[in-house]
């Protein structure tokens, strides 16, 4: 592997966040990503975007960002004791979406590609990445219609793909403590080298720009449901399920901040609004309910 292999894929990175970030304005009548170009001290830095107080979205983040060190943090070599003491590069392009809307999804992605280096051995490189879909108030078309569009991202890469990176991506977005899944998942993959360099990239490729086929289509049919102070509330009460896991398991997280990264980029996955109550549970027979008891439980949406 060269320069030029690891320029291809920033090429690409940059391009993918102009494009979710334009396709994201579309739906907005006024609101812009406002741009926050930063340097790291130890190396790299990024371009963070940030939209807010949208009609549509009430906090939408789209970040660059691309890294390089000595030494890769704890996060990265805890199950991988070959990376220590290797130089890298990780760069990725990484967003989360919450809409204003309770009957419009959360929503998270993230691609990447990372390289670690040492003089006299092998580099050792992968890629990773998905997008998984949090609702509140969910529709069973919807998900449907999200977990066939993870499907086309997989297909050309072997009937096998999706149902494996669908499993890992209920397997990873799960609350120990809450005995619940995140949401109602989608693809999840990392560590992905196998296939050669040539064939993670474009599927790397095709997850990404799937993204916006998947997700755009829901955002557009639930945008304008009327809602009420009940939902607003319950959709600020899970939004609380989403800050603990990204703060507690949250592998992107962890690396972000064990590299020193930026933290308001890293954290500006935060929902601007969340809220707990102790001890609180839906009502039996509720749509507030349902979402427990029907959708955050792993699940074969497309009855393969």
């Amino acid at each position: 592997m060269n320069n030029d292999d690891i320029d291809v894929v920033k090429k690409y990175l940059l391009n993918l966040q102009d494009q979710i970030c334009l396709a994201l304005e579309n739906e907005e009548s006024e609101a812009r990503f406002f741009e926050d170009v930063w340097e790291r001290a130890e190396g790299g830095g990024g371009r963070t975007r940030v939209l807010e107080n949208g009609q549509v979205f009430e906090q939408a983040g789209v970040n660059f960002s691309y890294v390089r060190g000595i030494n890769l943090p704890a996060s990265a070599t805890a199950k991988r004791p070959e990376l220590v003491d290797r130089q890298f590069h990780a760069m990725g392009v990484s967003l989360v979406i919450h809409p204003k809307n309770p009957y419009v999804p959360t929503t998270h992605a993230n691609v990447r590609f990372l390289i670690a280096e040492k003089p006299g051995s092998d580099s050792i490189w992968w890629f990773g990445g998905g997008f998984d879909l949090t609702p509140y108030y969910p529709f069973k078309d919807d998900v449907i219609d999200w977990h066939s569009s993870a499907q086309r991202a997989c297909l050309p890469f072997g009937d096998e793909v999706y149902p494996t990176f669908k499993k890992w991506c209920d397997d990873y977005f799960y609350l120990p403590h809450r005995h619940e899944t995140r949401g109602v998942g989608g693809l999840f993959f990392d560590d992905l080298n196998e296939w050669g360099f040539e064939t993670c990239f474009n599927f790397m490729q095709s997850v990404g720009n799937q993204f916006v086929e998947a997700y755009l289509p829901i955002v557009q049919k639930r945008k304008n449901t009327i809602y009420s102070e009940r939902e607003r509330d319950f959709q600020l009460y899970r939004r609380g399920r989403y800050v603990e896991f990204n703060l507690v398991y949250d592998r992107g997280t962890l690396f972000g901040l064990q590299s020193n990264g930026r933290t308001e980029s890293i954290l500006m996955s935060m929902p601007p609004l969340a809220r707990w109550r102790y001890n609180w549970a839906p009502e039996p027979g509720s749509p507030e309910a349902s979402l427990y008891e029907d959708y955050l439980k792993p699940q074969n949406w497309l009855n393969l």
